[in-house]
């Protein structure tokens, strides 16, 4: 008998990776236009909680109108003997797994960043309360993961409650974060892979390092270590990190098999600490990207709920979506906010030095973890709106950039804003006037012409 037969909808993995798009779409939780939305598990005593509870608090499902977006919050709490603080982000993060298990349901991201969506075909066929919501993931998670002996599931759409539990939860998150920093890469001789998100990219692989969280910034090092424990069968299990090949880059023998196998030979090698050659790949539920900019030879930093363009005039999501799909794209790199706290953080490709532009609220939220002098110098939205503004700003600053400019032969930045050119002959047939016919040889000759250029591109001459 199956387990889901009082459910409305269909539930199986077969439903994982299924998109909804905005015109099919009943309700929508969080996502980018919310603010405030989490998703946040709590490990409590055996006592503190009833087996089952399923509590929602505010609208349910089937009182919002069509297409309504909303702040949502959902907290698990878990209880049992082997349940633990340690499992607490490991039972968080399986939510994207178990959600997207629910015919009619997406899930996307994660903590602070979730996004999910409803179908409206699926809230026909009757699913039409949080209490399906919950019936589903207390049966998934009791049986996927047997240490869990109770658990209750709060659903909040009252959004002064949403924001009330947003701050906390963000606490919360960042005392787990910060139990791992202060470990090297060099201390260990095992690193953890997690193949949760193959449903949406079937070649990508996070390996979590002490250095480098999951794209995601829902599992560290210690998470990943818990799951394998309590989970040997699961998503998260131990990568032997073998021969080191470059320790600049972050490439290792044993990453590097793990993920020709877990990847179907598509990926051949990775390394973790820099943008290009073989970048660590990405799925698409990361924090954030690094994008390279090539005017200026250095790297910007944006963050999914970034609602603006970037000093290069692309979107996050356009910049997600050519750092998505786990592929390999230079100068791409998918991240979670917890890995720019690092000393690895692109390590091999100058690292901070080599930042020159990320939105105001990340700055402020990591700074305390960015060499001092490398503050000031890194541009936000506030300081400059183009990338002529952003040359002139770090040259002003004195970026180390800058330097690296002159360092490099034959490289610099290809904004030439305005030059004058003492004498400047050309056909009138490229320079049409009126009065002057064309076709008759005349020549136009401009004196002190002054000509302004946001890009010089020099080509070579095929015909010689």
């Amino acid at each position: 008998m199956s387990m889901f037969e009082d459910i409305p909808v269909d539930v199986g993995i077969i439903y994982e990776g299924e998109r909804i798009r905005g015109s099919d779409m009943r309700i929508e939780l969080g996502g980018p236009r919310e603010e405030y939305k989490f998703e946040l598990v709590q490990a409590r005593g055996m006592d503190e909680i009833e087996d089952g509870k399923v509590i929602i608090i505010g609208q349910d499902i089937s009182d919002f109108p069509e297409r309504t977006n909303t702040p949502f919050g959902l907290i698990i709490e878990v209880a049992g003997k082997e349940v633990e603080k340690d499992l607490e982000g490991v039972v968080e993060r399986r939510l994207h797994e178990y959600c997207n298990y629910i015919e009619g349901f997406m899930h996307l991201n994660q903590r602070y960043d979730i996004q999910m969506r409803i179908s409206k075909k699926s809230f026909d066929k009757g699913f039409t309360s949080f209490k399906h919501m919950g019936e589903v993931l207390k049966r998934l998670f009791k049986s996927e993961l047997s240490f869990i002996e109770k658990i209750q599931l709060t659903f909040i759409t009252e959004p002064d409650l949403v924001k009330e539990w947003y701050s906390k939860a963000l606490e919360i998150y960042e005392a787990r974060d910060a139990k791992a920093r202060g470990m090297s890469d060099d201390d260990v001789d095992v690193f953890y892979g997690c193949s949760l998100c193959q449903s949406f990219a079937p070649t990508h692989l996070c390996v979590i390092t002490p250095q480098r969280y999951a794209n995601c910034g829902a599992i560290s090092w210690f998470d990943g270590k818990a799951t394998a424990k309590v989970d040997p069968k699961g998503p998260v299990f131990e990568i032997p990190k073998g021969e080191v090949i470059d320790a600049k880059t972050g490439e290792y023998v044993g990453v590097n098999k793990v993920i020709q196998e877990k990847s179907l030979g598509e990926i051949e090698r990775v390394q973790l600490y820099t943008t290009f050659g073989y970048p660590h790949t990405s799925c698409g539920c990361f924090e954030g990207c690094a994008f390279f900019i090539p005017e200026v030879d250095g790297f910007g930093v944006v963050h999914r709920n970034f609602k603006g363009q970037t000093v290069n005039g692309l979107n996050f999501v356009t910049i997600s979506d050519l750092t998505a799909g786990g592929r390999q794209v230079d100068g791409f790199h998918g991240l979670s906010i917890e890995y720019m706290r690092s000393l690895k953080f692109l390590d091999a490709d100058g690292g901070w030095g080599r930042v020159v532009w990320m939105p105001q609220d990340i700055k402020e939220r990591i700074q305390d973890f960015l060499p001092p002098e490398i503050v000031p110098t890194i541009a936000t939205e506030s300081d400059v709106a183009d990338l002529h503004q952003l040359k002139s700003w770090l040259m002003e600053k004195n970026h180390p950039i800058v330097e690296r400019w002159s360092e490099e032969p034959g490289f610099a930045p290809t904004e030439i804003g305005e030059i004058t050119v003492p004498t400047l002959e050309m056909p009138a047939s490229a320079f049409p006037i009126q009065g002057i016919p064309s076709g008759m040889g005349f020549t136009i000759i401009l004196k002190n012409a002054k000509i302004k250029a946001e890009k010089m591109i020099i080509k070579a001459d095929k015909r010689r």
